[in-house]
């Protein structure tokens, strides 16, 4: 008989989530090499080979993909048992404020591992500006929050970066005309900093919409009407960035900055772990061709 082993599971589907041995490693907080061997013993005791390697890019094989289907299963009944058996007096809620551009892909996991190791506590998901998010902090509406920042605030730290690019149609042609004609919300945090790059670089421009709803914002983008600014992570498939090869500033990186005050709170303290574990394994932004 023989028995699968929870821990190798995790990393095995660590490896999977996250693209790769190095940033499974930083999201499990393990070395690179403890998550190498975890994934090699798993592959011994099952004779099978679960890693492509090469050319230094790692990817799933066919029995790999298959086992990762398995292993989700099996951790997520590992973590339900756990949490319920084990959660002892934490209950009650927590407010989580993060810019719907950053949502996706990491927050949903968090949810979910927060879930399992807290049954009983319920988070509830606020999605705005960082504008607004640092508002209800002040006033004390949210527990915890993301934001998405050129610099980084008193009680805040940085999680990680992500480019700010220039998005337009695809196949647009938008960003060759002049002015150039923008789209962004009153509230955009990126609305400032490109119009700041903009007159830096000399470049004429006039807003093309002047709402509070991202989907006038976006529609008007997508006709090939206007240019925007989005993260990098964030363009939807009907949009694309833009490499306009010197006619437009660089935009420069956000860094994620994550801000609340766990003290003693082990609930708020291990959620926060989680968000730093989480964007803590995305690949680091590399610079974009001129």
């Amino acid at each position: 008989m023989r028995n699968l082993d929870i821990t190798t599971l995790r990393s095995l589907v660590a490896v999977a989530d996250h693209g790769g041995v190095t940033r499974a490693a930083t999201a499990l907080n393990l070395t690179q090499s403890a998550v190498s061997m975890q994934i090699k013993r798993l592959e011994d005791m099952l004779d099978l080979t679960l890693l492509e390697r090469a050319n230094r890019r790692v990817s799933l094989t066919a029995p790999g993909e298959q086992l990762v289907g398995y292993a989700r299963r099996m951790l997520d009944l590992n973590d339900e048992v756990v949490g319920r058996l084990t959660e002892e007096t934490f209950e009650g809620e927590l407010a989580l404020g993060v810019p719907h551009d950053i949502v996706y892909p990491v927050v949903p996991r968090v949810l979910k591992q927060f879930n399992a190791a807290f049954p009983r506590v319920k988070v509830n998901l606020r999605s705005s500006s960082t504008l607004r998010l640092r508002e209800a902090m002040a006033r004390g509406e949210v527990d915890v929050i993301l934001t998405t920042e050129e610099g980084v605030g008193e009680g805040g730290e940085t999680l990680t970066e992500m480019h700010l690019r220039w998005t337009g149609a695809q196949g647009g042609v938008s960003w060759k005309r002049r002015p150039l004609r923008l789209a962004f919300c009153r509230q955009c945090i990126f609305r400032p900093i490109v119009l700041r790059k903009l007159d830096a670089a000399g470049v004429d421009w006039e807003l093309a919409v002047d709402s509070e709803d991202d989907r006038a914002v976006e529609a008007l983008v997508s006709a090939d009407l206007a240019v925007g600014a989005l993260l990098e992570s964030s363009i939807p498939p009907h949009l694309e960035a833009i490499t306009p090869g010197g006619a437009l500033p660089d935009l420069g990186v956000q860094k994620i900055n994550l801000y609340g005050n766990a003290g003693r709170d082990e609930v708020r303290a291990a959620l926060m772990r989680m968000l730093r574990q989480g964007f803590g394994a995305l690949t680091p932004p590399v610079p974009i061709p001129a």
